[in-house]
């Protein structure tokens, strides 16, 4: 494991460390062998625009991981009691409140003097065809008339309603192409897998640490009273035995879709069309390009913000990506100091030559 670490870290054209090869495939680059001899690399794609924030993968995570609870308090922050990814939350559901609309709707609206009460009494003039009929839904017109309208029509003459919008995104461990878990990993706790997804062997973690700063979006922490790290493992023993992640198996909606990642990145993208079409013109791929900075991630986004709302980083770098060139000037400075110290050493020999011989 220690010479996949050092291959890790020093391969690769630039500063940046790559694994050998042109990063595309990280199993075979792990020692699994060429396409064919292992399994296609598996992913998540995680679409938030579906996501009921209903936290059964949570619930599935922790049930079928025999993962602690890591506090049943109510945080303050909506509806959220995990609060973030961490050893004990290897799937978190964030719940962001905006006053942004979806699609054309209107976010300035005053419904201030609105008597809410008394409209739920009179119940909704939506006809029960449209009552599925969301902001976000392929393929739907939308007429911006009536109470049952959805988020106004193209020109963006809305009803007002959808000033007030739930973001809700499951969040998990990304699967980096590049890791730099594994690159700082002392033991090899941290491997690659068949799948090229990335696991930590509880057994065999020691508690450096070492992982938690390198990961560039926080995933992996250590419990306060164990010391070892965890993280997502994307149900390692699963996936041997051919049935999906927990998570995935668990979600209700489908915003949780496991498979071949070069499928779901087809997918995905087919998806990000249908939204824009049906004007929800901020849907976009978050962690999908392999030309990124961590090389494309295993577990990536549609979001419909910016990445910074969901908490993620904006352009995540793998941060061992300088320790290539680090290494070569720590050489470089080592060579220089070794010759610097034999060209004295050679120097005074010369010097105390006459000296001998005349005591002599």
């Amino acid at each position: 494991m220690s010479s996949l670490i050092g291959r890790n870290l020093l391969a690769g054209p630039g500063d940046t460390p790559r694994p050998p090869g042109s990063g595309g495939d990280p199993a075979g680059d792990a020692g699994y062998g060429g396409d064919g001899e292992h399994p296609p690399r598996m992913g998540f794609f995680t679409d938030t625009s579906v996501c009921i924030g209903c936290k059964a993968c949570e619930v599935a995570c922790k049930e079928w991981n025999t993962i602690p609870e890591d506090g049943l308090d109510l945080t303050g922050m909506s509806y959220d009691n995990s609060g973030g990814l961490g050893a004990s939350t290897w799937r978190h559901v964030a719940f962001i409140e905006q006053t942004k609309p979806v699609g054309h709707a209107h976010a300035d609206v005053d419904h201030s003097h609105v008597d809410v009460l008394a409209l739920a009494a009179q119940g909704s003039d939506t006809p029960p065809g449209d009552a599925a009929i969301t902001p976000t839904t392929p393929g739907t017109e939308r007429t911006g008339t009536g109470h049952g309208a959805g988020a106004g029509d193209a020109d963006g003459n809305g009803d007002g309603r959808g000033e007030l919008r739930w973001l809700m995104s499951s969040d998990v461990c990304k699967h980096c192409t590049h890791a730099a878990c594994l690159d700082v990993c002392p033991t090899g706790s941290l491997f690659r897998t068949e799948f090229g997804t990335v696991v930590v062997q509880e057994d065999i973690c020691n508690g450096c640490g070492y992982c938690v700063p390198a990961c560039p979006y926080g995933v992996i922490e250590q419990r306060p009273h164990d010391g070892r790290a965890f993280k997502c493992t994307m149900c390692y023993d699963r996936l041997g035995a051919g049935q999906e992640p927990a998570c995935a198996k668990a979600c209700p909606t489908d915003s949780i879709q496991f498979g071949p990642l070069e499928e779901l990145r087809v997918r995905a993208q087919e998806r990000v069309d249908q939204l824009r079409e049906a004007g929800v013109s901020d849907a976009r791929l978050y962690g999908h390009d392999p030309e990124d900075g961590v090389g494309g991630d295993g577990a990536f986004f549609l979001l419909l913000d910016e990445p910074e709302v969901y908490g993620l980083p904006p352009d995540p770098q793998v941060t061992t990506r300088d320790l290539p060139a680090m290494w070569r000037h720590a050489g470089a400075a080592a060579l220089t100091l070794l010759g610097g110290l034999a060209a004295v050493f050679a120097a005074h020999g010369r010097n105390s030559a006459p000296a001998r011989r005349f005591w002599r």
